[in-house]
Parts: structure tokens; sequence; C-alpha cells
């Protein structure tokens, strides 16, 4: 019968040999895919299996079964430094069930690809060199396969001034690509996108050339609005945020906003933008005063919090 340690040994083995180097065959590694596996100390390498595993699931499946407790605090740790490293090499699968589960959902897992699977079996057997070689040969086009399939199901958008490009699924850019297309078409026609966030690639479009002639020099650990865009004929940059998943644009975010464009030539508007009024009515005591709101559900209307201008800056 194999100890915990025997054990945790045997996958670094196996992690080495798919790949791996010293950071991500350690014993949180060895430890974290012995779990995904649902393998226990004592059975045999061919009854690994491959269910779908959250976070939380995986560090208590290692507690309970190698007597590891991870604090709390090592949640991110293991997603960012094995769980992410393992998806990149193609031993791991992010939500097959469904790749387009929002960012920030509590479903979201990670289940180890049935061709990695099928070489973890064979482990300690005559036959496990040759399939980890076979494996290794097929990994450039297996992650050929995963990025074209990850590429189906990205949100094309297109712009009102002509930029094309794709957002990842889920999260809130479903409602940003409404932004782009529907609000900016009907309220800022003629207008420039500088900025486009992306709740999976950080942003999808970014113009810092256009920014600094407009007297903005980011600062790239600043939190930018989702989208920006500049009105020439007016003079304005219109900031805005998906408010579905931030919140909106209430006193806190409005001093944000105004300190990170400071130096900005043009007045600054400020859009908090929902998917329907149900959403909306969450936050309406939130809401800063002299910000307009829009609702994708009724995209020919503007709602505007006081002031004496409608959808224009204040000094």
């Amino acid at each position: 019968m194999n100890s915990i340690s025997d054990r945790v040994d045997e996958a670094r083995t196996v992690l080495r040999a798919l790949g791996m180097d010293d950071e991500r065959s350690n014993e949180r590694s060895a430890m974290t895919l012995l779990a995904l596996l649902q393998l226990r100390p004592s059975d045999p390498w061919n009854a690994a299996t491959n269910p779908m595993l959250g976070t939380r699931a995986i560090m208590d499946w290692i507690r309970d079964m190698y007597e590891r407790d991870y604090a709390a605090s090592s949640r991110e740790t293991v997603r960012r430094y094995t769980l992410h490293q393992f998806v990149q090499a193609m031993l791991v699968e992010e939500n097959p069930d469904r790749p387009d589960r929002p960012k920030n959902s509590p479903r979201w897992n990670y289940q180890v690809s049935i061709s990695a699977l099928e070489v973890i079996w064979l482990f300690g057997t005559p036959e496990f060199e040759s399939a980890v070689a076979s494996y290794l040969e097929r990994v450039p086009s297996l992650k050929k396969q995963y990025a074209a399939a990850r590429e189906m199901n990205r949100i094309p958008v297109v712009s009102p001034d002509g930029k094309q490009f794709s957002l990842t699924p889920g999260g809130q850019n479903p409602l940003i690509k409404q932004m782009t297309e529907e609000f900016c078409s009907r309220y800022t026609p003629g207008g420039e996108l500088l900025y486009v966030g992306d709740a999976g690639d950080k942003f999808a479009v970014f113009e810092r050339d256009r920014f600094y002639e407009l007297g903005v020099t980011l600062d790239e650990h600043g939190k930018m609005p989702d989208l920006v865009v500049y009105l020439e004929d007016e003079n304005w940059l219109v900031l805005m945020e998906a408010a579905n998943s931030h919140g909106p644009v209430d006193s806190k975010r409005h001093r944000e906003l105004a300190d990170l464009f400071a130096l900005a030539t043009p007045g600054l508007v400020y859009v908090s933008c929902f998917p329907d009024r149900k959403e909306m009515r969450k936050y309406l005591t939130q809401i800063a005063w002299e910000t307009d709101v829009w609702c994708a559900e009724d995209p020919t209307h503007l709602i505007h919090f006081n002031g004496s201008r409608f959808l224009g800056p204040y000094e």
C-alpha cells in the first residue's frame, strides 16, 4: 500500500513526464493533480477519473485524502500558479460543460483532458513511456483545436467607427457589446472608440497614443471604465461602466474616474449601463448625481440624474 508521500512523488513524476517544470511539478501541483483524478494514496493509477471540479472541491480533497489543509487564502495560488498552468499545457480543460461560463461564476470548474487521462492510466506499466511520447507529439495540434473552439465562442463586435474585434464569452461582455454597438450608434455618433475592456482579456481596444494626444496618461494599475469614446465635435470623453458586474458610477467611482482622467483636455461624461431596469433598480440609491444611465432593454432612452446638462460634462 502506498503512503501519501509515495503517491505524491509518483504524481510529481507523472507531471515531469508530461512536460511540467519544477514549479508545476511541486508538491502543491502533484496534490492538485491527484485531486483532479480523485486518486487516493492506495488506488491504482488506472482507477483515476476526471470529474469536473472547482478549486474549493480540489482543496477539500487534498485536505481529506492527503492531510494537507491549505488555508483559504491559498485558493488563488492554487488557481493561478497550478490550475492555470495545467490549462495552458492542455493537461486540464476549463468548463468543458460550458466554455462560455462567466469568469466570476461559482460553477467555474476544471477537468483533466481525456487525452492526458489515457496516458496517466498507464503510469507504472511498460506502455507509459511510449504513451507519453505519443501524447507530447499530439499536444501542439490539440492546442490548436482548443484554441479554435475558444475562438468560436467569442463575441464579435463592430463599433460605429468601424473597429472590429471580439470579446471573450460571459461576464459583462454581452452588455459591453450592446454598449458599443447600440449606445454608441445612438448617443455618440461620429465618436472615436478609444478603449473597450474585456472581462477575460483585460481589454479589446486600447488607443494609448490617442489618449496621450488628449492629455491623458493612464496608470496601467488604475481601474479603467469599461468603454471610452471621444466625441471630437463636442470635445467630450464619454466614460461608460457596465454596471451589472461592478456597479454603477457612484460617488466613489466618480471620484476615481475624475482622478484617473484629471489631465484630460476634453470634458468628461459619465454613463452607467445596465442590461435592464430590473438590474438598475438594485443600484438606484447609489448612482451619482450629474451622471447618465442607459438600459440596453430600452436602447432609445437615457435617464439623467439631475444637473443642468443632459449627456454632457460638468466643469
